[in-house]
């Protein structure tokens, strides 16, 4: 755990203070951010509220002016297509458009002929099983002026030639009937007839015609005898079918309005019912004994006109039943009921969305600037956070470089301080013994001067102020003479050096100071970090038309997350530092600024405990640009 003053050091508590200093920053813009858009969703929704307020106000103005004007109309005996209009009187139901009702609440009102005026036939017929006898006394009947007796006495007529096999000349009594417009056994002759020939023919046609004359309410039925011919018509054609719905419906509202006619007193009304699981709106005029109604949709009352962008609406009945609309389940909505707007149902207007929804653009742009911001400021944070570490691992490597240089420039002093006092003093005890001195004093100021030189070069490459001089040379002959003049250095040490060096010239344009300063600081490498091992391998050889100096050692290695940040200056490897191996961390920044300024390469491969090999690739003569 890291102690509390290590904290409170300069460039950790100036990281601490820009961390503070960012979540305060980001804290205030989020809270300010939230206030901001709390404001917007009030407004918006007072924004909101007003807006289904009018709609609600416009919705209603229409509405109840469509309503008057389709009262006028009921009153005048129009109607608008789609809409039904019922004439009632004491005895008669009449409807307009003609041919929308199937069957009607009363029978027609035209009677059939008296029952005994057939008595004879049906004596014969019934009780005494005389067919002849019968046929004479309904034909007697047949040529009668009267329609209904002529009509009675045709079907009487035909059943018997039926009952007695004589089918052709039934079906020419049936005909004939077919063409009478009277009623008969109380349902128009000519539908009576029209059924008995299809089911004694059983013609396709015939029963199609049937089937469409029923469906367009070509008769006055009443409720059974439509639903007894419209089976029977399904029957012989062999695909039964139910009556079609609307007009079904329409025939049931009308019996709705003829029998409820007398609960309804009140000259001028209107009233919302429910026929087969739909409403329908029903505006009367006149009094029950005369009166007309009309049949309408409230939501063709209502009509398309009122629709609004961003508002739904519904009309309700008391039973909270959906008329017409649609009912939002948003909680934002306007309320207008048929007591304070004169109109038979309640209104429901609200949004068609959640009004969440109209913020959205922008909360979207608000949250994109203030992700904007937060992400400018957390980058500004990490790079300052960034730089601020980087110069505090500068000074930190800058004061190990400073403690490093002072301990390398120290031993060659204190040697050389101590052997020229004793010279001067004259405390040497022979000659040979002075001769050593002179040549450790030679020895160390020459390593002096080595690591002075070294930091003025460095120093000069940093600056950009290194001058080289190129020109064409044998990369093989640099190699040889560096490492001649380096193994004498290194041989008291029982190391050595083995060379190997390609058979043609390796030729490269480079500066061969340059160039030895570079090799010399990898084979110096080599020997320091390889302290138990006496070898260390030079090679020189061409590489992919490349000149390659490659150095290499089985050494202490170097971590993989090192091998880049090696060859920055001040930087040494951890395993040095373990090993407490002396250096000042420029070395292998120096010998990258020599490769890449003769347009080369440095190439490092390593292994913790295995050693490293390090690679010069140059331009082969002829490739440097």
């Amino acid at each position: 755990m890291t102690p509390l003053r290590t904290w409170q050091s300069p460039p950790r508590m100036l990281l601490l203070l820009l961390c503070l200093l960012t979540l305060l920053s980001i804290s205030t813009l989020a809270f300010f951010g939230w206030r901001l858009l709390e404001q917007q969703r009030t407004v918006e929704a007072q924004r909101s509220q007003e807006r289904l307020e009018q709609a609600a106000d416009r919705i209603v103005a229409i509405v109840r002016g469509t309503l008057a004007e389709t009262s006028e109309r009921a009153g005048a005996g129009l109607a608008s297509p789609g809409d039904l209009l019922l004439n009632l009187s004491a005895a008669s139901l009449d409807v307009a458009p003609p041919g929308r009702l199937l069957y009607y609440p009363f029978p027609p009102p035209e009677p059939d002929a008296l029952a005994q005026t057939f008595a004879e036939g049906e004596l014969f017929e019934f009780l005494v099983a005389q067919p002849e006898e019968a046929l004479r006394a309904y034909q007697s009947l047949a040529n009668s002026k009267d329609e209904p007796v002529r009509a009675g006495a045709l079907l009487r007529i035909a059943r018997v030639l039926r009952k007695l096999g004589r089918h052709d000349e039934s079906i020419a009594a049936y005909q004939k009937l077919a063409k009478l417009t009277a009623t008969v056994a109380g349902a128009p002759a000519d539908l009576v007839a029209r059924h008995a020939l299809c089911d004694l023919t059983h013609n396709p046609q015939q029963i199609s015609e049937l089937k469409i004359d029923l469906r367009s309410a070509h008769w006055r039925l009443t409720r059974g005898q439509f639903e007894f011919y419209w089976s029977e018509a399904g029957r012989l054609s062999g695909h039964p079918e139910p009556p079609p719905a609307e007009a079904q419906r329409l025939a049931e509202i009308a019996a709705l309005v003829w029998n409820d006619r007398m609960n309804h007193p009140d000259p001028r009304g209107n009233e919302t019912v429910w026929i087969a699981g739909a409403p329908v709106l029903l505006i009367w005029r006149g009094e029950p004994e005369e009166r007309r109604v009309l049949v309408t949709q409230p939501a063709s009352l209502v009509g398309q006109n009122i629709s609004a962008a961003g508002v739904r609406y519904a009309f309700v009945d008391s039973a909270g039943r959906t008329l017409a609309g649609t009912k939002s389940g948003t909680s934002r909505s306007v309320i207008r009921a048929s007591s304070e707007t004169d109109l038979p149902w309640t209104l429901y207007v609200s949004t068609s969305e959640p009004a969440e929804n109209g913020l959205i653009a922008q909360r979207r742009f608000l949250l994109l600037g203030l992700s904007v911001m937060v992400l400018f400021l957390l980058l500004g944070t990490y790079f300052i956070g960034r730089a601020i570490r980087r110069e505090a691992e500068v000074q930190r490597m800058q004061s190990n470089f400073v403690a490093t240089v002072s301990h390398e420039f120290r031993s060659p002093i204190t040697t050389m301080r101590q052997l020229s006092e004793m010279l001067a003093l004259n405390r040497v005890s022979s000659e040979e013994r002075r001769q050593i001195y002179y040549e450790t004093l030679v020895k160390e100021t020459t390593r002096l001067q080595r690591l002075i030189e070294g930091l003025l070069n460095f120093g000069r490459m940093e600056a950009g102020a290194r001058q080289y001089q190129f020109e064409e040379l044998d990369a093989a002959s640099i190699v040889e003479r560096v490492v001649s003049e380096f193994e004498p250095h290194i041989a008291s040490a029982g190391k050595y050096i083995e060379t190997s060096t390609a058979d043609s010239p390796c030729l490269i344009d480079a500066d061969p100071d340059a160039i030895s300063v570079a090799l010399r600081n990898l084979l110096d490498n080599a020997v320091k970090y390889s302290p138990d091992q006496p070898t260390v391998w030079v090679e020189c050889a061409m590489e992919q038309e490349r000149v390659a100096i490659r150095v290499r050692d089985h050494g202490l290695g170097i971590a993989a997350a090192e091998r880049k940040t090696i060859f920055r200056k001040f930087m040494r490897g951890s395993a040095a530092l373990t090993a407490n191996v002396k250096g000042s961390g420029v070395g292998l920044a120096m010998v990258r600024h020599i490769v890449a300024a003769h347009g080369g390469e440095i190439v490092v491969a390593s292994e913790l405990g295995h050693g490293s090999t390090f690679t010069l690739l140059l331009p082969h003569v002829g490739k440097h640009a």
